[in-house]
This record gives C-alpha cells, sequence and structure tokens, in this order.
C-alpha cells in the first residue's frame, strides 16, 4: 500500500515519476499465412515495443515538479515557534497561511505575532481555521471572526477540513450531505464578512470520502506530498498545492510546510483580484453575531 504522507514528507524522484504519461505501446503486427512472417510479426512487436520504451526513457512526459512553479508560499502556526519574517521574504516566499483558530474556542498562541510580522515583512498573508466537527459552523465562523482582524490586503481567508480520527474529544464522522451543508454555511458567513471569497484546504482522504465533484465554485488547497496533484485529486481544479510538510526556509527552525500557487506571478495577483467581492464587511448573517 502507498501512503500519501510519505517518510520525509518530500517529493522524490520515485514520486514524480508516478505522474509519467507514458505514450501508448505500439499496436500489434498481424501475422502473414506462414510461421515464418507470424514469428517475425512477433519480434517486429518486441522490437518496436523496446524502441517505444526507450524513447519514453529519453523524453520526460511528467507533471511539473514543485519547484517549477514560480509563486512559493508556507503554511505556519505555533509549532515553528518564533518567525523572522524578514528572512522568509528575502528567501522569495510569496506568501503566507497563518493558522488563526480551532473550533469554536481555539486560537493559535502564535497567531498575532505572526499575523502582524508577516505583514510588516511584506509577506502576503491569510488566516486559516480548523474545523471542528464537534461545534456548529455558525459558532465556528463567529469564532474566526472574532480573532482574525479585517484587514482588505489579507489572502482569502482559508477553511481547513480533514478527518482527525484520532481525536479524544470528537468521534463525529459528518455524512457527505452534512459536510456540505456545515461548510457552505461557515464559507457563506465568513465570505460575507471579510469580503473575498475563501479557500478551502483539503486532504487526499477527505476529499475522497466527502468532496469529490462538489464545492467547484470555489478555490482549492490541495495537500499532496506524494506526487502531483493530478495523480491523487484525478481532474480536480486546484489553485493551491501543499507539497511537502518538511520544507526548509530561511527564519524558520525546523520543518515547514511549503506550498505553490498554480500559475504564475501575474496569475496570483490576478487571482487575489478575482477573489474580492462588494459585500459590505458589515453584513454578517445574524447567526454569526
Amino acid at each position: 500500500m502507498v501512503s500519501d504522507r510519505l517518510s520525509d514528507g518530500s517529493v522524490t524522484a520515485r514520486d514524480k515519476n508516478t505522474a509519467v504519461r507514458r505514450r501508448p505501446d505500439p499496436a500489434s503486427v498481424r501475422g502473414g499465412a506462414s510461421s515464418f512472417r507470424r514469428i517475425a510479426s512477433r519480434l517486429a512487436t518486441v522490437v518496436a515495443a523496446g524502441l517505444m520504451v526507450s524513447a519514453c526513457a529519453l523524453f520526460d512526459f511528467e507533471e511539473p515538479g514543485p519547484e517549477d512553479y514560480p509563486v512559493q508560499g508556507i503554511d505556519v502556526s505555533k509549532y515553528q515557534g518564533d518567525i523572522e519574517w524578514h528572512q522568509v521574504k528575502a528567501a522569495d516566499i510569496e506568501f503566507a497561511f497563518i493558522k488563526a483558530t480551532e473550533g469554536g474556542d481555539h486560537s493559535d498562541t502564535r497567531f498575532e505575532d505572526n499575523w502582524y510580522g508577516a505583514k510588516a515583512a511584506g509577506v502576503r498573508r491569510g488566516a486559516y481555521h480548523f474545523y471542528y466537527f464537534c461545534r456548529t459552523p455558525e459558532e465556528q465562523a463567529a469564532w474566526f471572526i472574532q480573532n482574525v482582524p479585517y484587514d482588505p490586503t489579507a489572502l482569502p481567508p482559508v477553511l481547513d477540513m480533514e478527518w482527525y480520527h484520532d481525536s479524544k474529544t470528537c468521534k463525529r464522522i459528518p455524512t457527505r450531505a452534512e459536510i456540505h451543508q456545515e461548510m457552505r454555511t461557515f464559507l457563506t458567513i465568513v465570505e460575507r464578512y471579510y469580503g473575498k471569497r475563501p479557500i478551502i484546504y483539503v486532504t487526499v482522504d477527505f476529499h475522497r470520502d466527502r468532496l469529490v465533484g462538489a464545492f467547484n465554485d470555489y478555490p482549492i488547497w490541495v495537500r499532496s506530498v506524494a506526487g502531483h496533484p493530478t495523480i491523487r485529486y484525478g481532474d480536480r481544479d486546484w489553485t493551491m498545492w501543499q507539497y511537502t510538510a518538511t520544507g526548509r526556509v530561511p527564519g524558520i527552525r525546523g520543518n515547514v510546510d511549503r506550498n505553490t500557487f498554480d500559475g504564475s506571478k501575474k496569475d496570483f495577483a490576478r487571482f487575489l483580484a478575482a477573489s474580492q467581492i462588494d459585500v459590505p464587511t458589515s453584513s454578517i448573517v445574524s447567526s454569526a453575531e
């Protein structure tokens, strides 16, 4: 069995090779009436197949690797400790998503330092919320709004959706329909408050179990540390790709999640502009007040 999470979380040559698109084998040559011709035909097929394999080895038909994307970013929480954001900026990190809240009563202890530190260093930043299945979406949206300041220059807010089967405090496993309803509620409240279309972060297993074919009207940020997203998510359109949990960036001690945007720097600017919606920040639905 192949796990999505590698022992070191990185994208290796072997992982990237899983994305190789092989050309189809040539059609078998039909044999003639004589046994000699049939044998010759089979030999020709073998030779042709061998030549085709050699050709595939010479030409690399793989998806782009993380290093091929020009817009690089990170996501951080309290576990990264004290971050030297000016060093992060100097390392060509274009954006950072910062953990703000979890559930309806937990806030990340490093959020404020990271939120203001990243902005002071010139790193585009946004906040994310880790969804908890044992609190209502209204409570969680209100908690996120309470902790994350409104800033029109910030990146769109992020809803982090993933399984946590080992939780000791919440054993609930919502159905697909329940998940969709709760996500829509949270996303609508947050979008109306911040005036930006939120991003949905998702892991391979959660996407497979609950989100295939859904929420195509939202930007999707995928986790895929063992290969290109097209291998793990099929034809799902994605905007952000978290490609390793053991990245290294100057200014951060230890490991950090590394991410990339699917497009050029001009595409990134267009994406941010398109995320803005014309909704007053004061129009929060009553359930979130």
